[in-house]
Order: structure tokens, then C-alpha cells, then sequence
């Protein structure tokens, strides 16, 4: 079987050990495996076996582990050699240093005098940009030294060891350097860092080591009560070892949320990679010890179940009020460097000079577009465009008030009717925006001592909506209606209202979930169940009705329908559909109507026409299924990973890290497609993709040709992406 490791040698001919060195004797000529087998000789190489042959690949004392990933320092050095053509062969060491905080991976290379000028900034870019592109890792400091100058063998080999003790002296020859952590920002974020690390990658280098003793008990108190606060009835029992993944469900988010309020307890903030790392009571406490420290505790900021302790003084900071100066905007400009590191232009913010249907215009180029979820062609037909104008012409361009007081329009009735008939409820209310309509209803229909469940891939607007209720929020694993009923089961009395929100599609993964199911649910423990449709409106049932057509549901056996008009309806706002009750509870107690200007009058128009024609024509949501149907398939046949998607116009085409979604991004562009990256922290890193949204617009021949130029992009990119396939 192959195998991969230490090479540990037993034979006749090795020798008994080190002249009156009896610990060194016992470790290297003594070891035993785990099963009590030996004694072996370890040899300090690695190597591995494979096809019955043993294939010795480096050193175990020059191995490098930067966040928890192995890397053999050759294979680093060889890409510097070849970064640029001033780079020459076995004049690099590629080493690993340790901070306090975390080992950082160095490059120093020797450079040769030159007569003429030599920008050495190109020089360091050129490095950094490909040992990131081709390791997943950009380098913590680049060191240009003078030629001849690096420690080196009786042979003439560099020597990495004596280059480390060297870098730390400060003893280099430096001709020019740059260094990470010189730079006043924030240590790198995981965007072009590891491919993947899951758990089996992870090292005890990683994480704070466990110390014999107690973390401290003030720390581990303000960290419980944290925990708690966000917890809730998860986290009844809490001791040291309790894990607040496995133990407590909580997810990503709850996670932030509880290192936030660690962060301002304790005045300062945790290493990125350590956010990625601590998972238990007792890990949290000890990154906090080594970390943070206990210095500055800000007592108004300790949290509790129920609020926060009473307020003492603290000195105000420059990062409390400058913009410049705060935590967030500067790791912002951290992760827009990285973009710069890596040679690819910022894909985001790109101009669209005209319409988007299956094609746009982007810098004088028309490219076929996979970027928008103008999924029925309606932004930019006839009818609806002819609509808006009439309607522009007899209200004007905004209704100019909030329609409570005098912003009503005949048009915003016509519209709310509409939506109602097509979806099958009594009643709906049209909104400014699909955001803030999930936020505003949310936030209204529930508040303290109500409890809302909420699928864990659930859109950020339903998230926010969740955290500005006050209701305690929960999530529940995705599409999993069995957990739902489990947690049901156990909380339901202990809350006044409950409120489920699910998606009729999720817009990152396009699955759907088993509507029916969840309908059951909910009416076994007599809660409400909301249902976000902003990408299965117009996408999914046979006529473009959403999730209820698509399983023969009576839409009246959901509680609130949310969608949007900007997709499938070629508009902008949001809807929510329900019973009379509903929306007129709505209509006249949510903020976020009755204090928000109404919907204007062109968005109202193109929403009206637009179902007006697809009623006329439902073939073009017959045509969005083929198509869609035709993507996911062909994709599949040349290996590309789709995750979950199926029977809806989003797949994703997920590449395993940032990096190689961003390249794959900018190779797309290049063939003249226009699709975009979805990066950490909007995905989990090893979740990185990019999102094709399909639309009735498109041809075959766009279809079968985007997905050819994305497998053989992805096989320049990162070969060993098929192996799986």
C-alpha cells in the first residue's frame, strides 16, 4: 500500500548510536511505532511509497509549516529561481520563522552586482506573486542579499538553518527586502493563502500550545459568559474541553460574533489564523492569555446572557472614531493589496456599458455574460422597457414621499395585486429594496424572547435581519428539515414566537430545499416558516411561479413569502406576500416602509410588465431549464466541481481556494466571458468558486464554450484539480 512519511530504516548494518549522547541515542536509533515495533533507525528523510518503489523527497528538519499546511522548502525556492530572469539557480533558501504569534515563511536570495539600475521592488513583487500563485502561500518577508553572501556548505550548498539564525541576527547583506510585518496593516487574511485546511491538515504548531496549568479564571469566566450570550440554551453545561463547533453547532457567524465581543473585552484582536484554529473553552482562554492578554479588560464591554456589565471610563482611541485608523477599513486595504500581489486586476466594481442580457460591454469588449440574474431577459425587453417609459411620463421619476403619507400611486396596487395572483396569497407589500425588506419584516414581526431558525446558508440580509430583531437567533445544518424538528422538539416552549426562514434557491450553492417537509414542520410545532424566493421566483415550477409550483404546495400554507424584483422580473425591490393580516400589519407598523419613500414608478412599471409577459410566455422559463440543465450536465462531463446545485439557473463551479477562483475569473475574461469570484470570507477558503447564473437568453453554443474554456483554464491552473473528478 503506499505510504507516506518519516523513512525509519531496521537493519543489520546500522550502527548502535552517538558516543555518550544517550537521549539523542534513544530517539534516533531507538524508535518504536506505535503498535511497539522495532527498534528503527530514523533517518530525518521524508519520502514516500508508491507503486512499490521508495521515493525520498526531502529533509524532516527543513520542512516548512506555515498555517498548518507542510511544504518542502525546494519546491519554493525552484518557483523563486524562475520568478524573474535576474534570479539564478541554488542561490535561494526558502526557511521558516516564528513570531510570537505564528511561524512566518521567509525568502532570501542572493542577487548578482549589476552595472545597470535594477528595480528591485519588480524583482520582490515578481517572487512574491508566484510563490503565492503556485504554493497557496505569499511570503511573510522577501530578502535580496548580495552575491556570495549566504551561509554555505564545504559543498556550496546554501545552508537554510544557518540563513534563519542569520535573518534573526539581522546579519544580512540586505541589498533590498520587504517584510509584512512592517507594512501598518494586518497579517495576511486566508484569501491566497492555504488550499485547504480542513482538520487532518492541522498542526500543534498551529495553535496556542495547551499549557500544564489552568488558563486564567477571570479569562475563562468573560470567555463562558460569551459563549452563552450567543449559545443560549446550547450551552447549558460549559467546561474547559467543551468544543464550540462540534459540542455547541454554533456556526461561522455566532463564531465572529463571539470573537468580537472577546476583542472588545479585551481591547485588541486575535491573528487571523488563530480565529481559524481555537475551537475549544479552553483554547479561547489560551489564545486570549497569549494573545490579548489581561492588561486592558474594558468591564462595559463584558458580555452576559442578557446584555452587557455595567460601564467604567476608557480612553478613547484613534481606531474608535478615525475611519482610517479602523480595524475593518485596514483589513480591507490588506486584502486589496493581496489582490495586487497576485498580478490579476481587481475583478470587481467592472463598468457595463449597456444592457446585460447574454452578452455585455466592459471596456469597449462585448463579452457573454455569466454575472447577472436577469434570468428571464426581462431588463432589457421591449415591452418592459416601453412600460417604464409610459409610466415615467404619467408619475414622474419618483413618488416623493413614503406611500403612508402621499407617495401612493395606482401602479404600486396594481403591482402588489399582481405579485399576490401569481404566487397564489391573499395579499403582498412591494419595498424599495430585497435587503431591506427581508431586514425591515424580520425585524418587525419578531423581537425579544422570540426565537428564529434560520437554514446555516442563509443570505446575509436574513442574518442582519436576525441580529437586529433581538429575537435569539439559531441556525440549523442546510436543507436539513429532520434537525429543524429536532430543535423544535426540544426549544419550542420556550419561546413566544418562532420563526423559520429557508430560500426557495440559495444563491451561492443553487439547490433548493424540500419545501414539503418544512411545511410539516412548522405546522407540527406552531411557528411561522418564511420563505426567501429572490432566486426561485420566475425560476422554478413549470410557469416561473417558485419553490410552491415546483412541489404542488399551496402557497397558503406559507406563512411569508419574501422575493425580489430584480431577478427574474427585471425591476428593483422587494415583495412580501401573505395573508391580508400580514400585509397590512406591515403596511402600517414596519419602519421600514412606513418611513422609506415608495417604490418609484418605473420600477413598478417593469415589475407589472414583466409578469404580464411572462404569463404570456411561459416557454421562456422552459427555455431557462434546458440550458440550465445543459450547463450542470456538460460541466459534470469535463470534471468540474458543481457541489449540490441542480434543477435551478445558479451553479457554481467551486475551485477549492481564492487564488485559483480569481485566476480562473481573469482567464474567463480573457476567453470573453464575464463571470465572477466568490472569495473568502464570502465562502468558507476551500468553498472558493465561481457562480455561472444561467438565463433564457443565452445559447447553446455560449453554454457548451463557457464550460469547455473553464475545464481547460482549471487544468492550467491546478492540474491535480481532476484527479477526483
Amino acid at each position: 500500500a503506499d505510504r507516506i512519511g518519516e523513512i525509519w530504516v531496521a537493519s543489520p548494518s546500522v550502527g548502535r548510536g552517538y558516543w555518550e549522547r544517550e537521549d539523542a541515542t534513544e530517539e534516533t536509533f531507538a524508535a518504536h511505532t506505535a503498535a511497539g515495533e522495532g527498534p528503527y533507525l530514523r533517518t530525518g528523510d521524508l519520502g514516500f511509497v508508491h507503486g512499490g518503489q521508495l521515493f525520498v523527497a526531502g529533509r524532516l528538519k527543513d520542512m516548512i509549516i506555515v498555517r498548518g499546511v507542510n511544504r518542502y522548502p525546494q519546491d519554493i525556492e525552484q518557483t523563486v529561481e524562475s520568478s524573474h530572469e535576474i534570479m539564478q539557480s541554488g542561490l535561494v533558501a526558502a526557511f521558516a520563522d516564528s513570531d510570537d504569534t505564528r511561524e512566518r515563511l521567509v525568502i532570501a536570495a542572493e542577487v548578482p552586482r549589476r552595472k545597470e539600475e535594477t528595480e528591485w521592488n519588480e524583482v520582490i513583487q515578481a517572487i512574491r506573486r508566484d510563490v503565492a500563485k503556485q504554493h497557496d502561500l505569499p511570503p511573510d518577508a522577501v530578502i535580496l542579499v548580495r552575491f556570495g553572501t549566504l551561509p554555505r556548505t564545504s559543498s556550496g550548498k546554501i545552508q537554510r538553518h544557518a540563513c534563519r539564525q542569520d535573518f534573526r541576527r539581522g546579519s544580512f547583506k540586505t541589498v533590498a527586502h520587504w517584510k509584512a510585518w512592517e507594512i501598518d496593516l494586518p497579517q495576511s487574511e486566508p484569501m491566497i493563502a492555504a488550499a485547504s485546511l480542513d482538520g487532518d491538515h492541522l498542526t500543534a504548531g498551529g495553535k496556542p500550545k495547551s499549557s500544564t496549568g489552568q488558563p486564567d479564571h477571570e479569562i475563562i469566566d468573560i470567555v463562558m459568559d460569551a459563549i452563552r450570550a450567543v449559545a443560549q440554551e446550547r450551552a447549558k453545561q460549559l467546561d474547559l474541553e467543551t468544543n464550540i463547533v462540534l459540542d455547541l453547532g454554533l456556526d461561522s457567524l455566532e463564531r465572529l460574533q463571539i470573537a468580537h465581543s472577546l476583542e472588545q473585552t479585551f481591547d485588541g484582536r486575535f491573528p487571523e489564523h488563530v480565529l481559524q484554529e481555537i475551537e475549544t473553552v479552553r483554547e479561547v482562554a489560551e489564545a486570549i492569555e497569549k494573545y490579548l492578554g489581561k492588561m486592558r479588560i474594558r468591564r462595559e464591554m463584558v458580555p452576559t446572557e442578557t446584555g452587557l456589565k455595567p460601564a467604567d471610563s476608557r480612553k478613547i482611541q484613534a481606531e474608535d472614531y478615525v475611519f482610517e485608523q479602523l480595524p475593518e477599513y485596514r483589513r480591507l486595504k490588506r486584502t486589496m493589496a493581496q489582490f495586487e500581489m497576485t498580478g490579476v486586476p481587481n475583478p470587481y466594481f467592472s463598468v457595463h456599458e449597456g444592457t446585460v442580457r447574454d452578452t455585455t460591454h466592459i471596456d469597449g469588449r462585448e463579452l457573454v455574460s455569466f454575472a447577472s440574474y436577469n434570468y428571464l431577459g426581462m431588463s432589457g425587453d421591449p415591452a418592459v422597457s416601453a412600460a417604464v417609459k409610459d409610466a415615467v411620463d404619467l408619475y414622474g421619476t419618483s413618488v416623493s414621499a413614503s406611500r403612508l403619507v402621499s407617495g401612493e400611486k395606482p401602479i404600486h396596487r396594481r403591482l402588489e395585486e399582481s405579485i399576490a395572483a401569481w404566487i397564489g396569497t391573499d395579499d403582498s407589500i412591494v419595498m424599495v429594496g430585497g435587503h431591506a425588506t427581508n431586514e425591515t419584516t424580520i425585524g418587525h414581526l419578531v423581537g425579544a424572547g422570540d426565537l428564529i431558525l434560520h437554514d446555516s446558508l442563509s443570505h446575509n440580509s436574513i442574518v442582519q435581519g436576525a441580529i437586529l430583531s433581538g429575537a435569539r437567533r439559531r441556525p440549523f445544518p442546510h436543507n436539513d428539515w429532520q434537525a429543524l424538528d429536532g430543535i423544535l422538539e426540544e426549544v419550542r416552549a420556550s419561546y413566544r414566537r418562532i420563526l423559520v426562514v429557508i430560500e426557495g434557491v440559495y444563491s451561492m450553492d443553487g439547490d433548493f430545499p424540500n419545501l414539503p417537509k418544512f411545511v410539516e414542520v412548522k405546522n407540527r410545532h406552531n411557528c411561522w416558516l418564511m420563505v426567501d424566493e429572490a432566486h426561485s421566483i420566475g425560476t422554478l415550477g413549470k410557469t416561473g411561479r417558485g419553490i410552491a409550483e415546483h412541489f404542488g404546495v399551496d402557497a397558503k400554507q406559507v406563512d411569508v413569502w419574501m422575493g425580489t424584483l430584480s431577478k427574474s422580473f427585471g425591476s428593483c425591490g422587494g415583495y412580501i406576500a401573505g395573508s391580508h393580516a400580514l400585509v397590512e400589519l406591515l403596511k402600517y407598523t414596519a419602519p421600514g416602509f412606513v418611513f422609506s419613500v415608495g417604490l418609484s414608478p418605473s420600477n413598478c412599471a417593469a415589475a407589472i410588465a414583466s409578469l404580464s409577459t411572462l404569463a404570456a410566455q411561459p416557454e421562456r422559463v422552459e427555455r431557462l431549464h434546458q440550458l440550465s440543465d445543459l450547463f450542470l450536465s456538460e460541466a459534470k462531463k469535463r470534471g468540474l466541481k458543481t457541489g449540490d446545485s441542480g434543477g435551478t439557473p445558479v451553479i457554481p463551479v467551486i475551485t477549492g481556494n481564492s487564488l485559483h477562483a480569481l485566476l480562473l475569473s481573469r482567464a474567463m475574461y480573457e476567453a470573453g466571458f464575464n463571470v465572477q469570484p466568490i472569495l473568502y470570507p464570502a465562502v468558507e477558503e476551500k468553498a472558493a468558486r465561481l457562480r455561472f447564473f444561467i438565463t433564457c437568453t443565452h445559447t447553446e453554443e455560449q453554454i457548451l464554450s463557457a464550460v469547455n474554456t473553464a475545464a481547460d483554464a482549471m487544468e492550467e491552473i491546478h492540474p491535480p484539480y481532476f484527479e477526483n473528478a
